[in-house]
């Protein structure tokens, strides 16, 4: 078995989110709140609990929020290091960036925008004991077509890397989580883009390289879109998806001891509601986040929805499967529907968008 202490973790967490604006203008997607902790923050309490305790974090868009916010990691009971990526390298590139701070013979690498309830150590053990060059976590689900596929042997071993496909051989995916030799990471060409998936694993591949599979069905969710975002959170907050920092927490919804909840109000689905926000007498909050410093007036109904820091939502006002930006202000009796994204700052009057006829 190997000793998780004496292997890295290295997150990458250089994107842009931009499926996610307009949330991700000011904020790096890895940071917004989630089940009432910046997203990376479940990630770190993960890897803390599965026993590594240095941390490389390869930055790039709003590199200095992520110093900011956790420091040298010694409150988290880590050790983190930050590299900053001037400009995109890939994933490959990426990892290949972080080199010159790690410091043991194993790193384990976390896309930084991905929720997984993966058994980290038991990915470890299986690199170690199968003496893997590279080992993948790979997760079955339901409906492989909207992913690259990656198949293996009887023996667990990788065979190759396929693209989206409408007739998937399998129904294993790339969870985006890999445990690498350091010698490996050696090889990657720096300076560049590089894929790993185009590029350095069929390179490794082709040299006779060991690439193993560590197959499960655990949770997994990509966190880039609106919906999955929403999704993710909620799941948190039920405890569907796990997290250290939410035990003895999880229920219908998580409220900020900061937050002030009027009578008759609903808060069902796994809402979240973060710091300092207050919501009014009748309003019914299901399956969505609410960032910090958020008002909801009165008789307000949000459903499957993100509402960022600041905003204002007035009484009587329905805001149905959206995104609302920092600051924004939405009138009363508005009604906002249907994937709308609304910019930080902009006002809406009241009753300024309306999808019935009555104002």
């Amino acid at each position: 078995m190997t000793d998780p202490a004496s292997t890295d973790a290295v997150i990458l967490v250089g994107g842009r989110g931009t499926r996610l604006r307009p949330l991700t203008v000011s904020t790096p997607k890895p940071m917004l709140p989630t089940a009432g902790f910046p997203f990376l923050s479940h990630l770190l309490a993960r890897i803390r609990a599965a026993g590594m305790r240095h941390v490389v974090l390869g930055t790039s868009f709003k590199a200095e929020v992520f110093e900011s916010y956790f420091g040298d990691g010694s409150e988290w009971g880590l050790v983190i290091d930050y590299v900053v990526e001037e400009e995109a390298l890939g994933t490959g590139g990426a990892i290949r960036n972080v080199l010159p701070k790690l410091r043991h013979d194993n790193a384990m690498v976390f896309n930084g925008d991905v929720l997984s309830g993966a058994n980290l150590t038991e990915i470890l053990a299986t690199h170690v004991e199968k003496d893997a060059d590279v080992t993948l976590h790979l997760v079955r689900v339901q409906d492989p077509r909207a992913f690259g596929c990656v198949p293996t042997d009887a023996d667990g071993n990788v065979l190759e890397f396929l693209e989206k496909t409408p007739d998937p051989p399998t129904d294993q995916i790339n969870a985006g989580c890999y445990v690498f030799k350091r010698s490996v990471i050696e090889q990657i060409p720096e300076g560049r883009v590089v894929s790993v998936e185009r590029e350095t694993f069929p390179g490794l591949l082709s040299a006779g390289a060991k690439i193993a599979g560590h197959v499960d069905t655990s949770y997994w969710r990509d966190m880039g879109r609106p919906d999955d975002f929403v999704q993710g959170s909620s799941d948190l907050v039920r405890g569907i998806a796990y997290s250290p920092l939410l035990e003895g927490k999880t229920g219908e919804a998580f409220v900020d001891d900061s937050a002030g909840i009027a009578g008759g109000v609903i808060l069902v689905g796994g809402t979240a509601v973060g710091r300092g926000s207050d919501i009014g007498a009748g309003c019914r909050v299901d399956d969505s986040v609410i960032f910090d410093g958020v008002t909801i007036e009165p008789g307000a109904v949000v459903r499957g929805s993100i509402i960022a820091a600041g905003v204002r939502i007035g009484a009587n006002t329905r805001i149905v499967d959206c995104v609302i930006g920092e600051g924004a202000q939405i009138g009363a009796r508005c009604e906002l529907q249907g994937g709308m994204r609304v910019w930080p700052g902009v006002v809406i009057p009241d009753s300024g968008v309306r999808f019935t006829p009555d104002a």
